[in-house]
């Protein structure tokens, strides 16, 4: 019964919102960047909601009631340190191409090459299916468990809710539901940790738990925290900074906020996505130390919930976890239809753009015994494949174009494999190595086959 109340009230709000407080976009400016107007407040909101995807809400709840606050750590400090890191250089893409769209369409413009095109349009293009299929396959997990209906089915529900916003200003609607999403989260937030260290024990829980279920994990640099360290640490810093830098979600936004309010607004935003973590990571905490024993760890929190509160207090999880997952797939969905900009698309294609990335995520979704770390491994190592030339490039280094395509498909080739076979295997070491390879090859290769200057051929 929660599940159809949440999924009828929540499409119903969404549309409403969208349709009363946003104009339909009648051009192409208007549905991608929303003509470059977006306020602050709002903008940070957004970029905190859109952060906040699955591993946000579960695998901060996991770590923490695994491996304690070194686990927790790992995951929340990296997070919240790319967006700030992504401030200087979106303030950058600001200036160098005030009249852009997508990141695709900048290096496009910056070599003259349809190979480094391609190779960032398939970067971007298969993290946005892949992102929106993560999503669809733990929103429709959770939901099967509560109402008990079909898998496929809830998968199909979200991506028809997530477009049906989606389509009707673009960016503006998705800027516009994200912020509501994210009052709704933050709010979740505030009823659930205050309640739950407000029982008898809440707090010792707390406390007993930030040691994680078996209590072995005391310190960063302990036997255990090195061992949190290289199998995940070190992968999630890497994976996490590199992130928004292939990621056209956060490249849209910087084009669409005031040009003189893009750094407040994801240094705000940074803060606002936080807490939801944070809060999560705690509720994980104390089911570690009240030595609740997990059925799943990855829905530690959605257990405790489950276990700890009223049955009613499941409705705003539920309202809390949907909102998460379908900000990060209208986000994706407004993503997908600004790279058709880059060939000129009209509105009909950049919505048709839409319905074929949510079409591709169903499928994927219902991929018979996928997980959403089998996704996350794939698209979070190939996000990372693009950053270092887009560094490069934004920092005013020369590149040949040749360079550039050729050091993201050998990061592409070499460093994901690596990576995913890493992880596969447990082998904390491949792992670290893969995730490393992912982010430098791209960046070695660029500098490798830079022109050099005249006085640099004299001097050689």
């Amino acid at each position: 019964m929660y599940g159809f109340i949440v999924l009828a009230a929540y499409t119903v709000l969404m549309l409403a919102v969208t349709v009363c407080l946003s104009r339909k976009s009648k051009t192409t400016e208007s549905f991608h960047v929303a003509d470059r107007k977006i306020g602050m407040v709002r903008s940070a909101m957004s970029i905190a909601a859109t952060w906040i995807w699955a591993p946000a809400l579960f695998t901060s709840a996991e770590k923490a009631y695994t491996n304690g606050w070194p686990g927790l750590f790992w995951f929340l400090v990296p997070n919240v340190l790319c967006l700030l890191i992504f401030v200087p250089f979106g303030k950058k893409m600001r200036k160098q191409a005030p009249e852009g769209i997508t990141l695709s369409g900048y290096m496009r413009q910056k070599y003259q090459s349809k190979a480094v095109h391609g190779a960032y349009l398939f970067e971007l293009g298969t993290l946005s299916v892949l992102s929106s299929a993560v999503q669809l396959l733990a929103g429709a997990k959770i939901l099967s468990e509560v109402t008990g209906w079909p898998f496929w089915v809830l998968t199909v529900a979200l991506a028809a809710i997530a477009y049906s916003y989606s389509q009707y200003s673009g960016i503006k609607a998705s800027v516009l539901t994200d912020a509501l999403q994210m009052v709704l989260m933050l709010g979740c937030c505030a009823l659930l940790v205050p309640w739950a260290l407000s029982s008898d024990t809440g707090v010792s829980d707390l406390i007993r738990g930030l040691t994680g279920a078996s209590g072995e994990y005391t310190s960063l640099f302990s036997a255990k925290g090195i061992d949190v360290l290289l199998s995940f640490g070190i992968p999630t810093v890497v994976g996490l900074i590199a992130a928004p830098f292939g990621d056209q979600c956060f490249w849209q936004r910087a084009f669409s906020i005031r040009e003189d309010k893009v750094g407040g607004a994801f240094k705000l935003g940074a803060l606002m996505f936080a807490v939801v973590p944070l809060s999560m990571g705690i509720l994980g905490f104390i089911a570690a130390g009240s030595g609740y024993a997990a059925q799943e760890t990855g829905m530690v929190n959605f257990e405790l919930v489950t276990n700890l509160f009223p049955a009613w207090v499941m409705l705003p999880f539920l309202f809390m976890v949907i909102s998460g997952l379908l900000s990060t797939t209208d986000s994706n969905l407004c993503a997908i239809a600004s790279l058709t900009s880059d060939f000129n698309g009209s509105m009909r294609t950049a919505k048709a753009a839409m319905l074929v990335q949510l079409t591709l995520a169903i499928g994927i979704a219902n991929i018979p015994g996928l997980t959403v770390t089998d996704l996350f491994l794939l698209y979070g190592a190939l996000r990372a494949t693009t950053m270092l030339p887009t560094v490069l490039t934004l920092n005013g280094k020369k590149l040949s174009a040749g360079g550039v395509a050729a050091g993201i498909a050998t990061s592409i080739l070499i460093g994901m494999p690596v990576f995913v076979f890493g992880t596969m295997s447990g082998s904390a070491i491949v792992k670290t190595a893969g995730s490393l390879l992912a982010v430098l090859l791209s960046g070695c290769v660029c500098l490798i086959t830079a022109p050099r200057s005249r006085n640099e051929g004299v001097r050689a």
